[in-house]
Formats: structure tokens, C-alpha cells, sequence
């Protein structure tokens, strides 16, 4: 009974769901639940510092429960879309139900789709990374599976990774430089590995030629089955939904470096390289996202398992209240500039 708590994860895409389908106040839905409703709750509760045992960890790997909860975004999301689509596009809406069904989609392509993607994407089946890529989908942001993995997590905390912002940056010029570069860098890391296989790289084989056909052809449909002024709004999505993901970016890594070593190479990353949250609530929506010091830890250890370490930098609120805070530079710095130097020093 105790894992039934992950249910809560579903309260999003509820709540998505129900502000396309009545519209009006409700229509930014799952914005009030992720953005409104969860910092306003931890704001007022410190989460646990609780790992289990290896006994329950065993358990908890075994469960197929966990696996199933993460597949069910599928359905979710892009029902959310379709709801969406018909909503604008045979429906009389108001410009204010307009903006809040936008964001509420966009936000539903970061949380459902990033974020579950961003944990399938880590997985060895051939199924679930399937998955992870139709969950990247809707937010344009296919190259994601190939920096993530093969560049964010070998280059995290230093000056070589666009994802990990430094310290003094304010969170819409790391949105430049991050949305940029990191597309940049998925190519360059398929280029290496194509060369590597003595492949062409103007070939299909090449993942990057595909994700962008792939891409095409997800705007192609929706512009035949909806119309194609619906383009600007779909693109609008995209948009709201990967930078949902890059505000994440911006929060997990800030101000943090590993060291250089004598050898030119850079320390092996440790649990100390990401802040960590342990906001209960804030973890069971995002899938045990802010646990984020242990999945950089060891990359392939599943959310429902991941750990606290007491070396791990602690953000003062969660996720979602630490993005908020974020997006008001000011505020960020005086909050987060003394943590980042007490750390380092």
C-alpha cells in the first residue's frame, strides 16, 4: 500500500485533462497543481531523508507496479494532446482560455513527456526507449535521448556540459545557451559515434536525420487532422514543454564544478555534483526527479529506488518552488549565491 502513494504522480495529468475539457478559470489545470498548489505545500515541509533497506530496494525493483506507472503517460499525454487540439480548434474560445490550454498542454509535454522520458530514456529495452522517444516527441526535443546520456551525464558540472548552469547565470540566458548547444552537441556526439562505426553520416543510420524526419512528420499529422494554423500552437507547446525541462536543468546543477585533475580530465562524479531535494511531494509528482544527486550517481538506477546522501547539496525548497524562484533572478541569487559558496568552500 505504501507504493500506491505514487498515484499522486496522476494528479497532473488529471488535472490537465479536466482545464481543456471545462475551460474557462480551470483551463492552465495542471499549472495549479504543479505551480500553485505543491510549493505553497512544501514550503511548509522539509520531506525525509529516508532510504530503504535492501530488502524493501529488492522489493521495489521487482515490482512491475513502478514500470507500468511510467508507461501509462503514453496514453495520458497524447490524449491530452488530442483534447487540446479539438478544444482550439472546434471550440469558441476566449484569448485568456486560449493561453491557459497552452500552457496547460505545454506543461503536460514537460512533465509527462520529458520527465517520464528522461527515466525510460536510461533503461537497456529496446521498448521502453521506444517509449522515451514517443514521449520526447511533442516537445520537438528528440536529440535529447543522445545529449542526455551520452553527453550531459559525462560532461555534468563542468564548463563542456550547456545543461549545467554556472554560477551568476541568470536562467534565460542558460535557456539560450543550453537549448543551443546541447541540440549542437547531440550532433556532434552521433557524428563521433557514426565515424567510429565507419558510417555515413548522411545516412538514416544517423539518429539525428531521423529524429528530425520523425519530427516533420509529427507536425505534418497534426496539421492534417487539425488544420494547419494550429502549427504556431503546436510549436508553442514544444516550446513551453522543453524549457520546462531546461528550468529543471537550470536548478539541478547550479554554481556546482567538479574538479580538474592533474591528467586534464575532471573528477568522477559524485553525489555533491547535483542539489538534491527530498520534498516528498515534489518527488512522487516528478517520479523521484529530485533525488537527482543518486541518478547521477549511478544513471541506471531506477526513480522508485533512489537515495539520499547526506554530502548532497540540499535545495531549500523543492523542484517546482525552486523553479518558480528561478525565474526571478534576484530572488534566486540572494537565495542560492551563499548556499553555492558555503558548499564550495
Amino acid at each position: 500500500m505504501k507504493d500506491a502513494k505514487y498515484l499522486i504522480a496522476y494528479v497532473g495529468p488529471i488535472a490537465a485533462l479536466l482545464g481543456l475539457y471545462f475551460g474557462g478559470i480551470w483551463s492552465f489545470g495542471i499549472i495549479y497543481v504543479g505551480f500553485v498548489i505543491i510549493p505553497i505545500i512544501e514550503v511548509f515541509s522539509t520531506g525525509t531523508t529516508k532510504n530503504l533497506s535492501e530488502q524493501e530496494e529488492e522489493s521495489k525493483l521487482k515490482s512491475r507496479f513502478f514500470d507500468y506507472l511510467l508507461y501509462l503517460n503514453v496514453p495520458l499525454l497524447y490524449g491530452i494532446l488530442w483534447l487540446y487540439f479539438t478544444r482550439i480548434t472546434g471550440s469558441e474560445l476566449t484569448t485568456f482560455e486560449y493561453v491557459g490550454m497552452t500552457f496547460n498542454a505545454g506543461s503536460a509535454v514537460g512533465i509527462l513527456g520529458i520527465n517520464v522520458a528522461h527515466e525510460l530514456g536510461h533503461r537497456t529495452t529496446q521498448f521502453e526507449r521506444f517509449l522515451s522517444k514517443t514521449l520526447l516527441l511533442p516537445a520537438l526535443y528528440m536529440h535529447f535521448i543522445i545529449e542526455h546520456n551520452l553527453g550531459h551525464h559525462k560532461n555534468v558540472s563542468t564548463p563542456e556540459d550547456p545543461a549545467s548552469s554556472r554560477f551568476g547565470e541568470n536562467i534565460y540566458a542558460f535557456f539560450v545557451r543550453s537549448v543551443s548547444l546541447s541540440y549542437l552537441d547531440a550532433w556532434k556526439i552521433e557524428s563521433q559515434l557514426l565515424e567510429r562505426k565507419n558510417v555515413s553520416f548522411w545516412s538514416l543510420n544517423n539518429r539525428m536525420i531521423q529524429y528530425q524526419l520523425i519530427q516533420i512528420i509529427y507536425l505534418v499529422v497534426v496539421g492534417l487532422l487539425f488544420g494547419w494554423a494550429v502549427l504556431p500552437l503546436t510549436l508553442a507547446v514544444a516550446v513551453i514543454g522543453f524549457l520546462h525541462l531546461e528550468a529543471v536543468n537550470y536548478i539541478e546543477h547550479y554554481g556546482l564544478q567538479r574538479k580538474k585533475l592533474d591528467n586534464g580530465r575532471y573528477e568522477t562524479v559524485k553525489p555533491h555534483h547535483s542539489w538534491n531535494s527530498n520534498h516528498e511531494l515534489g518527488r512522487i509528482f516528478l517520479y523521484e526527479l529530485t533525488r537527482h544527486s543518486d541518478h547521477h550517481y549511478k544513471a541506471s538506477r531506477k526513480y522508485q529506488v533512489l537515495r539520499h546522501f547526506d554530502e548532497s547539496p540540499q535545495l531549500p525548497y523543492g523542484y517546482p518552488a525552486s523553479v518558480l524562484m528561478a525565474f526571478v533572478p534576484p530572488l534566486w541569487f540572494s537565495v542560492m549565491n551563499k548556499r553555492v559558496k558555503a558548499f564550495n568552500a
